[in-house]
Order: structure tokens, then C-alpha cells, then sequence
């Protein structure tokens, strides 16, 4: 509608009202009253859309095992927990394996890369393979002890140094004092016992505590060098000093882990989106900024331990979790089972970048 006439007339009535002559006005009666709205601020601009890159820009991209990081992709897609990733894993499946070639091709034709702000840290993880006895003797002298019936998930209960204080007569298994510390903060392994038998050791619960590392106290205090607290490291000095000494530097963590046991099956543990882990290309992730099924390519660099690898630049799949694991750009590798697995973890502490990896629009 014009607002002309309107002005117009509004002009006109002006303009008689100045030559009338004046008369009283009455007073307005009770009526509803316009609230006044101050004017609000403009919102601050959101932020902007991650930029998207493509996969041949990435770092090691071209060095890259393909084949092996399709498969993975393939075996773990399933556990995605966002919509878009659906087809790309139908397709994935729908192709089967593939050669490098086809691998790659089929990677970057699907995928682009967005770049997670600022840097992080990478670690790894393992299962391990540990020696256990079904009785206690002056080596296998701490029990592994199932959740305890009186603990309520989500809530604190009480601390390491009060629990290993109680009596064990429903202990699982005895094992070495620093591998059982090593098994809790892995969170799951496989027991081997004196007769020869298998079993996985699962997690079942946490006393709700926080994890505390003791890789920075055991190189303030001087046990361990500057570039020396590699798990291997912190793990026979634990072993050497069996004892008070030990116990009192493994009680600086007040967290601790339960489990139950289950036969060994021969495959990998799964993690917390239930996926069993392909070695070398799953990681755990803080789930309150990045989600199970995820694809990432990691850019790991800039070791700070002795003996590590250089680089970590591969594409994997967030599948796990971790009580240590926290921030947006933080990722755990799981780098399989056994001793040789334990020891690369050991050492395993890099600046991280990470991409995640987003089907094309």
C-alpha cells in the first residue's frame, strides 16, 4: 500500500489544526499500553563455514597407503552416526576391495577435507597381551577386580589408593602391579594364565575419577629423562621399583578400571561406538567435539619422545574414547596388540593437525 495519501492527509490536518482555535484535549482513558522494546544488538556473526579442500592438498596424501585406508573405511563406515556419511558408505560397500589406484580415485572423488582450527596432541594406544595367575604370589600381587556392585555409573567413587586398601576375595584374576595400572589405562587386553589360557580382559566401569597422568611427575621428580617417559620407560621403572615406591607414583592417578573377563575370540576389542578397531586406523576421540564414524586424516609430526617415528599422516576412523582424551583436536591411535604395538604407543606423543574428511555437496 502507497503511504502518499496517507501523508497527504496527515500534511492537511496539520495544517488546519494550526489556524483552529485551541481546545481542551480529554484525557486519555485506562487502556493497554505498547511496552517499549529497547532495540536489541545485532548478533555477532557466526562463524564461517570450515573451507573444504581436496584430499590431493593433504599432507602425505600422495604417500599414503590407499588400498589399506579404503578397506579400513569399508570394515568401519557402518558406524557413522551422521546422515551424509550414509552413502558414501553404501558405495564404499557396494564397490568392494580395490587396488590402490581405484582406492585413491575412489577416495578423492568422494571426499574433501576441512581443516580443524589450532593444534593438538596425538598419542596411541594398544591391547596387551599380559601374564595373570588365578592366585595371588609375591610377583602376581594385585587383583583384577570387577565392578563393584555398589558403584553407580556417572557418579565418583572412591579413589585408587582406597581400593586397592580393601580385601579381593572376588578377584578375576592376579596379575604384576605396573602391567594391571598399564591394562586400566589401555582399557581392555588379553590375560594369558599359567596353564596356558586366553582371556580378554574388558571393561566394565571406571571409579569416576579423573585420569592423572604420571609421565610429567615421574620427570619432575627426576626417575625418567626430559624425552624419556615412554610407556616402555615408565614401565620398567614401575617394574624395577615394585613397592611402595612404585605404588605411591601409581596412586598420583586416583582413576581406576574394572573389567570382566570373556574367551579370547582372536579378534580385535571393539571400541566405544562398538566397532572392533582396525589397527593403525582407528582413533579415539573427546565425543563432545567429534563424532563416532567420523573420518579424519591425521597429521601428526614433532615427536617429543626418544625413538618415535617422525610422522603420522593417515586417514582413520574415530571408533573409541578415552578418560585422557580431550579437546577437539586430540586423537589416541590404536596401533593393535601386543609387545611391539606397546612399545610404538609408548612413544607415540606428536603435534597433531586434523581434517575432517566430508562427502562432496
Amino acid at each position: 500500500m502507497s503511504l502518499r495519501p496517507v501523508l497527504g492527509a496527515a500534511v492537511a490536518a496539520l495544517s488546519l489544526a494550526a489556524c483552529a482555535t485551541p481546545t481542551a484535549v480529554p484525557p486519555l482513558g485506562p487502556g493497554p499500553v505498547a511496552p517499549h522494546e529497547p532495540r536489541k544488538p545485532p548478533l555477532p556473526p557466526g562463524p564461517e563455514p570450515a573451507r573444504r579442500v581436496e584430499l590431493t592438498t593433504l599432507r602425505g596424501w600422495a604417500a599414503e597407503d590407499h588400498a589399506e585406508a579404503f578397506r579400513a573405511f569399508r570394515e568401519t563406515c557402518h558406524a557413522a552416526r551422521r546422515r551424509e556419511l550414509a552413502d558414501a558408505c553404501a558405495r564404499a560397500r557396494a564397490r568392494g576391495p580395490m587396488g590402490p589406484s581405484d582406492a585413491r580415485s575412489f577416495l578423492e572423488e568422494v571426499f574433501q577435507a576441512e581443516a580443524l582450527p589450532g593444534d593438538g596432541v596425538l598419542t596411541a594406544y594398544f591391547a596387551p597381551v599380559y601374564a595373570a595367575r588365578r592366585k595371588p604370589d609375591a610377583e602376581f600381587s594385585m587383583p583384577v577386580r570387577p565392578k563393584p556392585a555398589d558403584l553407580v555409573n556417572g557418579e565418583a567413587y572412591a579413589e585408587r589408593a582406597e581400593i586397592e586398601a580393601r580385601p579381593a576375595a572376588d578377584a578375576i584374576a592376579w596379575m604384576r602391579p605396573e602391567e594391571l595400572f598399564f591394562l586400566q589405562i589401555q582399557g581392555s587386553g588379553v590375560l594369558v594364565f599359567e596353564d596356558g589360557r586366553r582371556m580378554k580382559a574388558l571393561y566394565a566401569a571406571t571409579n569416576g575419577r579423573p585420569f592423572v597422568g604420571i609421565a610429567n611427575p615421574m620427570r619432575d621428580r627426576g626417575l625418567l629423562g626430559r624425552d624419556n617417559t615412554s610407556g616402555e620407560a615408565i614401565r620398567a621403572w614401575l617394574a624395577a621399583n615394585r613397592g611402595p615406591a612404585a605404588d605411591e607414583i601409581m596412586r598420583l592417578n586416583p582413576r581406576y578400571a574394572f573389567f570382566r573377563l570373556a574367551p579370547d575370540d582372536g579378534k580385535p576389542p571393539a571400541g566405544a561406538a562398538n566397532v572392533p578397531l582396525p589397527a593403525g586406523r582407528a582413533i579415539a576421540v573427546d565425543p563432545a567435539f567429534n563424532t563416532y564414524g567420523d573420518v579424519f586424516w591425521i597429521d601428526g609430526e614433532a615427536p617429543l619422545l626418544a625413538g618415535a617415528f617422525p610422522t603420522y599422516r593417515r586417514l582413520v576412523t574415530a571408533l573409541d574414547t578415552g578418560g585422557a582424551i580431550k579437546g577437539p583436536v586430540r586423537a589416541d591411535l590404536y596401533l593393535g596388540e601386543g609387545p611391539a604395538a606397546g612399545t610404538e604407543a609408548g612413544r607415540v606423543r606428536h603435534t597433531l593437525r586434523m581434517y575432517r574428511l566430508v562427502p562432496r555437496q
